[in-house]
């Protein structure tokens, strides 16, 4: 599953949103490198998510939220031709579970939205926060703000309820598009990552639990 091609099964006209990139010749780029290198060298996901001894805990986490936010995107944005107002009107995980949008601006209150509607906002919601240097600073020296990991955990929490909407609502296009291994090594590693640092409340994992 980890050598599989991206280009093999998802169309890179599909991307839903440009994917962020890391600087070439940052410290982070060069942690992505090493975690990236990690993923594909085959090793047990359990002992990839772990920090690498000497570096920075917010370092490791910022790097792997846009990784994360990039290859979930990817994975939404081959769904979403199958994700519609008329298919998925309510963002949801089957009958139990219905996700509200808020997000402090345009709405305040959690409201009602399809999916595709949902999925937007996250994305755009996402994309602001990870281009906010005084949120995610990239310059060397420049520390994280005492809140980071409290946006990080509310990042992945709600990047957690696609891999629910996906796997709930559309997991007959996954395997259909030859794509169920990709989506389910991202998931795992996903799933670790948050274990591994607490960073998401149990209780959001519950519609996923069985897998």
């Amino acid at each position: 599953a980890m050598a599989l091609c991206l280009k093999q099964v998802f169309n890179k006209d599909k991307t839903f949103r440009p994917r962020k990139k890391f600087e070439p010749g940052t410290q982070r780029f060069e942690l992505y490198k090493k975690a990236q290198a990690s993923l594909k060298s085959g090793l047990d996901l359990k002992a990839v998510v772990q920090l690498p001894p000497g570096e920075s805990i917010n370092d490791w986490i910022a790097v792997h939220v846009v990784d994360f936010f990039n290859r979930i995107n990817l994975i939404y944005g081959t769904m979403s031709e199958y994700c519609t107002e008329r298919s998925c009107p309510i963002m949801s995980g089957g009958l139990k579970y219905e996700y509200r949008w808020q997000d402090d601006c345009k709405y305040k209150k959690p409201t009602k939205l399809s999916a595709p509607q949902y999925m937007c906002m996250l994305m755009d919601w996402i994309e602001m926060l990870i281009n906010n240097e005084d949120i995610f600073p990239t310059r060397i020296g420049v520390p994280f703000p005492k809140q980071f990991q409290q946006v990080c955990t509310k990042i992945l929490t709600r990047l957690f309820r696609v891999f629910v909407h996906v796997y709930i609502h559309h997991f007959d296009s996954i395997i259909n598009m030859g794509a169920e291994a990709h989506v389910n090594t991202c998931y795992k590693h996903f799933y670790y990552f948050i274990r591994e640092f607490s960073l998401i409340d149990h209780r959001e994992l519950e519609p996923l639990v069985r897998m």
